[in-house]
């Protein structure tokens, strides 16, 4: 069972997570017999044969490893209505909504209350960790949350993100109070669900209590960047709303309009002392500790594909530490970082082992690469929490209370050492590759890499990289890359054709490469499109019902995400070829 509100205490938390990490082994072995005790009667696990036996030798000897593809006839009937028990023994309550940006379209993922727990246990253990580095007290925090709007299915199966699921269990208020700084926005603002109006309103409540701001945070790097762009265009309306007391009338949200009528009062004093603060800063840097005194970090989640904007956050938060928060996905949380003094670079996460059942495919080394089995045609043992190596790379397999088993999540991570008997992991990539054409395989983080190496050509004509994406063009022989680059300024043709001929030569895998000085793949192409064009992009998903505090922007967009590819498209105004490989 959680701690009790109540008798929440940070020494015992920190205490209990040493206990349980010294037994790694036992209490994985208990959770797994746990969660197939309790769903010993469903559908799924009574027609694999487990008959009711709760060992890891038999549920692996019986249950196959599967993606969601695997579970998407399951998931659809309970979508449908059907509320007999088919991953679970007890119905599930609910559906969380992924972002959709990796494959385009969001996919469902069974939640229940056994989840919201989870994320209870994960909350409190990296907060203990994380105030006793940087204790806060008596402050507020500015946290840019957005709950998108819960729907009912078909079926009348509630679904929203998996964000919205927790901001709305009734458990969360009371719960995670004890745990964290108020957040200086109603509840009206968070669920007010139109995100431009709710991003106006978090910066003028953080403004308001400037003073008692004590953390700026978001579940993902990108809602921090993304809310102090904004913020840079809409700096002197917030003023001239707290000059007046009168809020802006682009706020039409009645629950909304009426919350933050209650809170905003004429302060010509404060409003010029803001307007004082952004007009003596160079180019915004340090924007976050000027606006709010008393801020002792910014949080959230800053890996995998979040590393894209820390340049740009660290621009913004000036000399403020930078914390991750912790690791997990829309089907459920794995680990916590219980060293958040480190750098976001820097980070590792411990695995929790009482939360979920893990196991770990490991990774074939492959002509110096680590590469997924799967494009070997090889099927490796996965192998146990405690049984993997240091220094190794793993793709994760998730068992959780909500009708997951031995489900291939798509993380790669490596194994960075060990906390007691837990491993402790840091985030490598996503398992899927995300370019290629002929024999290369280029990962994400390849593309990060990639887009990094030419951002800094543009650095020295004082110039950013505002977001990117790329796409596999085969529509003529041969097929080469895409990568569409929304930069801050103007920069000439000249430099423009060497940051193309760079991000073509900062592919270095051997399959590009070598495909590329044989022609079988072609130049690589940059466009430059339009700035405000990722935002568009990012509307998109919100009209498709993903939460911006959910949103990542895809890296890679494929031939079926037809919308973004026409985004993309009508917004290019500059395409450059490779002339690196002639």
């Amino acid at each position: 069972m959680l701690e009790k509100v109540e008798e929440f205490n940070m020494d015992k938390v920190i205490e209990k997570f040493e206990r349980i990490t010294k037994d790694a082994e036992r209490i994985q072995r208990e959770t797994l017999r746990r969660i197939l005790e309790d769903n010993a009667s469903c559908e799924y696990l009574q027609n694999l044969g487990l008959n009711g036996r709760t060992d890891p030798e038999s549920f692996k000897d019986c249950v196959p490893l599967v993606s969601h593809i695997e579970l998407e006839p399951y998931i659809n009937r309970i979508l449908d209505g059907d509320d007999s028990p088919i991953l679970t023994s007890k119905p599930i309550t609910a559906m969380s909504l992924s972002s959709g940006t990796t494959q385009g379209k969001p996919k469902y993922v069974p939640w229940n209350d056994e989840l919201f727990e989870t994320t209870v246990q994960i909350y409190h253990t990296s907060f203990a960790f994380r105030n006793r580095e940087f204790p806060t007290k008596n402050g507020k925090a500015l946290s840019f949350n957005y709950s998108s709007k819960q729907f009912k299915t078909k079926g009348g199966v509630l679904a929203g993100t998996a964000t919205t699921n927790v901001f709305s269990n009734p458990g969360f208020n009371h719960t995670m109070k004890a745990i964290q700084s108020p957040c200086c926005s109603p509840d009206e603002v968070i669920f007010g669900y139109d995100f431009h109006q709710s991003l106006y309103c978090h910066l003028l409540c953080g403004l308001i209590f400037r003073e008692e701001v004590q953390l700026v945070s978001s579940t993902f790097a990108h809602s921090i960047v993304y809310a102090f762009r904004y913020f840079e265009q809409a700096w002197e309306e917030l003023c001239g709303d707290i000059r007046e007391g009168v809020i802006n009338s682009m706020i039409t949200v009645p629950s909304m309009r009426t919350a933050m009528s209650k809170l905003l009062k004429p302060d010509p004093e404060l409003a010029n002392l803001i307007q004082n603060k952004c007009m003596g800063l160079s180019n915004w840097y340090g924007v976050i500790p000027a606006l709010f005194p008393n801020v002792k970090y910014v949080y959230g989640i800053m890996t995998g594909s979040m590393v894209s904007y820390l340049k740009k956050l660290r621009h913004y938060a000036g000399e403020l530490p930078l914390l991750t928060s912790d690791y997990g996905a829309s089907e459920g949380w794995i680990a916590t970082n219980v060293n958040p003094t480190l750098p976001p670079e820097l980070a590792t996460y411990t695995v929790l082992p009482q939360i979920g059942y893990f196991e770990f495919i490991p990774l074939i080394d492959f002509e110096g690469a680590k590469v997924d089995p799967s494009f070997l045609c090889m099927d490796p043992e996965p192998v146990g929490l405690t049984e993997v190596k240091v220094g190794e790379e793993y793709e994760i397999l998730i068992t959780n209370p909500a009708g997951l088993y031995r489900y291939k999540l798509g993380d790669v991570i490596k194994v960075t050492g060990f906390h007691n008997s837990t491993p402790e992991v840091k985030f490598v990539r996503r398992s899927n590759v995300v370019l290629t054409i002929n024999t290369d395989k280029n990962t994400e983080n390849d593309l990060h890499l990639a887009v990094e190496a030419a951002s800094k050509l543009l650095a020295e004509e004082k110039l950013e990289v505002v977001d990117y994406t790329s796409h596999v063009d085969l529509s003529k022989e041969p097929g080469h890359y895409v990568l569409f680059l929304e930069i801050s300024g103007e920069a000439s043709d000249e430099v423009l054709l060497e940051c193309c001929n760079c991000l073509d030569k900062s592919f270095v895998d051997a399959g590009y490469t070598s495909s590329r000085r044989v022609n079988c793949i072609g130049a690589l192409e940059l466009r430059i499109v339009r700035r405000g064009t990722f935002q568009k992009i990012l509307e998109h998903y919100l009209a498709l019902g993903a939460a911006v505090s959910q949103f990542k922007t895809p890296r890679c967009v494929g031939p079926t995400n037809i919308k973004v590819l026409q985004i993309l498209s009508d917004n290019a105004v500059k395409n450059y070829f490779s002339t690196a490989f002639n």
